[in-house]
């Protein structure tokens, strides 16, 4: 078959169409027809050599798809076929056909269309985790997501408010804040030109936020854990502006904060098997009614993965991009 990949380390024009073996499925897996398949930036990671899929996996990028099952591998429920399914894959997802575990996926509600569905397996999983698990978010907290433009950031903002919590964003668009405040957020804060922190203060009464989802970095950390209430968990995405950061433990003692970060891909089989349980008990019925919906920012042919990539990269995107066969 003919697959995306990158012919080595570099910027968008490396990816190419390139052959590689049709996928077969094995213990517990599903062979999908890809009818869409979503871009993440760790797709551009890979594309750049910074990460790089585990030792057996494919070098097909791609990370999330919804496809319909045209074959079952040993164990898989063979009423599966012919259903369409969005899943969490460890790669593959640029391409016609791939495989899926089908303990990381889950049936696509009938109000979704394909593209919605492909562009949803990595941002439910890596929200759910981040804010619900490691921030233990609840009913009644506040949370501070900066980045909320963006494929999680809308996921997020939207589970957050769907789960009864006071939601703030940062953007650098203001012409992108009446839609995020639909979507559930509660204030919008322009970060070019107001300081982030004290209007998080200013909002909460001096409190601060109780949950911090960051995909900065750099400075912003300790400009985070100001704006954090006692007791607040700060949960780290990205590094957009730098890995290396400065921490003054005495505010983390004094506030009785924590520091969380995770990435999805080296999660184990297992932990995705589990994280996927909780998400179709929690959020597949928000899904299904409607109550949270991707917000879909283009779709791009495939073969137009180059300048799919080139348009993440250019900070303009509102929601999410998919490629489509």
């Amino acid at each position: 078959m003919q697959a995306i990949v990158a012919r080595e380390p570099g910027d968008a024009s490396v990816l190419v169409l390139a052959e590689r073996p049709m996928p077969v499925p094995g213990a517990g897996e599903v062979l999908l027809k890809v009818l869409a398949a979503g871009i993440n930036r760790p797709d551009i990671m890979q594309r750049q050599g910074i990460a790089r899929p585990a030792p057996g996996i494919t070098d097909v990028l791609g990370l999330e798809v919804c496809g319909e099952v045209v074959a079952c591998g040993p164990g898989a429920d063979p009423k599966l076929l012919g259903q369409r399914l969005m899943s969490l894959v460890p790669g593959g997802g640029y391409a016609p056909w791939c495989t899926a575990s089908v303990e990381h996926s889950f049936v696509v509600p009938q109000n979704l269309s394909d593209v919605e569905a492909a562009a949803l397996p990595e941002g439910l999983f890596t929200v759910w985790h981040n804010l619900f698990e490691l921030g233990r978010l609840s009913m009644g907290e506040t949370v501070l997501v900066h980045g909320a433009a963006g494929g999680i950031g809308t996921l997020a903002v939207q589970m957050a408010h769907a789960a009864g919590c006071t939601v703030i964003v940062t953007d650098n668009d203001e012409a992108r804040f009446a839609e995020l405040k639909a979507l559930g957020a509660d204030l919008a804060i322009h970060w070019p030109s107001t300081d982030f922190t004290q209007a998080c203060l200013d909002f909460t009464g001096g409190r601060g936020v109780d949950v911090v989802l960051d995909i900065v970095g750099g400075e912003y950390v300790r400009r985070n854990l100001q704006a954090m209430a006692f007791g607040g968990r700060h949960v780290s995405l990205s590094f957009m502006q730098g890995s290396a950061v400065n921490v003054e433990l005495l505010t983390l003692m004094q506030k009785q904060l924590s520091l969380h970060s995770s990435t999805m891909r080296p999660q184990s089989p297992y932990e995705k098997a589990r994280m996927a349980k909780a998400i179709a008990h929690h959020v597949l019925p928000l899904l299904k009614s409607g109550r949270i919906r991707p917000r879909i920012h283009a779709s791009f042919p495939v073969a137009e993965a180059s300048a799919a990539h080139v348009a993440l990269e250019s900070g303009k995107v509102f929601g999410k991009l998919v490629l489509l066969p």
